[in-house]
């Protein structure tokens, strides 16, 4: 299978690189896997997205919000130009989603910020916008996709993504996250929302347990396309998070995506691990065997 990734450069022009959602997370993560996978394809450029399309998932007010200069919680300052280069990351979910359903080939949007805290009315947890949420409103009205699912394996619950896509008909939302932690949320399933706790310090096999089974849910859901909120800071060594993953758990991950022959496209959302670059590797490279 052929890998197309989607990675702008200009995501990595914001922040602050004491923050753990620091500019080189991205931009060495896109340089490791230029060098060690040649031959994948590359799109180096994303458009703006325009409001009509943000106000599927967001409200109009939480569009205004993201231009006024004042940070929007402790950890999720406001910097110039933050709405644009969260519009860029949700564009990038949107090629990734259209790739995918054009060709049947899979697609990494590798952009920073993430997205999947954000709701429809506020920023947090370093998210701006919701790519996934939005991404997936669009393949429903645009590309005619009656089933999408939301595989999140993300150490933290996607709480925005939950809370936009709760009851809504043809979408299924899969979480697997560390409980308790931030944002609190995801302690039990909630509708067409089904979530796995998973407390600090668990083992790897009981981790990788309920990995299994949020995609087996996923997948008897017969989804017509796969939105991954790939976040990989379930790894054993990520400052933030206490869960006890290794680089070939995640690369078992891409295997049973690859696997399932579902129709996917993923997303990069946490990982704040100097190995980050690795994980993804591992991850995709498996994924496109």
């Amino acid at each position: 299978m052929s890998m197309l990734i989607i990675h702008d450069p200009r995501c990595a022009e914001y922040g602050s690189f004491q923050h753990p959602e620091r500019p080189t997370r991205v931009s060495r993560t896109a340089e490791h896997l230029r060098g060690a996978f040649p031959s994948w394809a590359w799109r180096d450029m994303v458009d703006d997205v325009p409001d009509a399309t943000l106000l599927l998932a967001h409200t109009a007010e939480h569009l205004a919000r993201l231009k006024v200069p004042a940070d929007f919680d402790a950890d999720t300052g406001y910097f110039p130009d933050i709405g644009l280069h969260a519009r860029r990351s949700v564009g990038a979910a949107l090629a990734a989603a259209d790739h995918v359903h054009r060709t049947g080939q899979p697609a990494m949007a590798l952009m920073r910020p993430p997205g999947h805290h954000a709701t429809a009315s506020q920023a947090m947890g370093f998210c701006y916008l919701n790519q996934v949420a939005v991404t997936a409103l669009v393949a429903q009205r645009d590309l005619g996709v009656g089933r999408v699912a939301v595989w999140d394996f993300d150490a933290h619950h996607g709480n925005g993504t939950e809370a936009i896509l709760l009851g809504r008909e043809g979408f299924l939302v899969c979480s697997v996250h560390q409980s308790p932690g931030y944002p609190g949320t995801g302690l039990h399933d909630l509708g067409n929302c089904r979530n796995w706790p998973v407390a600090p310090a668990t083992p790897r096999e009981q981790h990788m347990e309920a990995l299994r089974a949020s995609l087996d849910a996923v997948r008897d859901f017969r989804p017509e396309l796969v939105l991954v909120s790939a976040g990989f800071d379930a790894y054993a060594h990520d400052p933030l998070t206490e869960l006890c993953l290794e680089k070939e758990d995640f690369a078992l991950l891409g295997k049973w995506l690859h696997r399932s022959g579902l129709p996917a496209a993923a997303v990069l959302e946490g990982g704040y691990s100097p190995d980050l670059p690795s994980l993804v590797a591992a991850f995709l490279s498996t994924w496109s065997e």
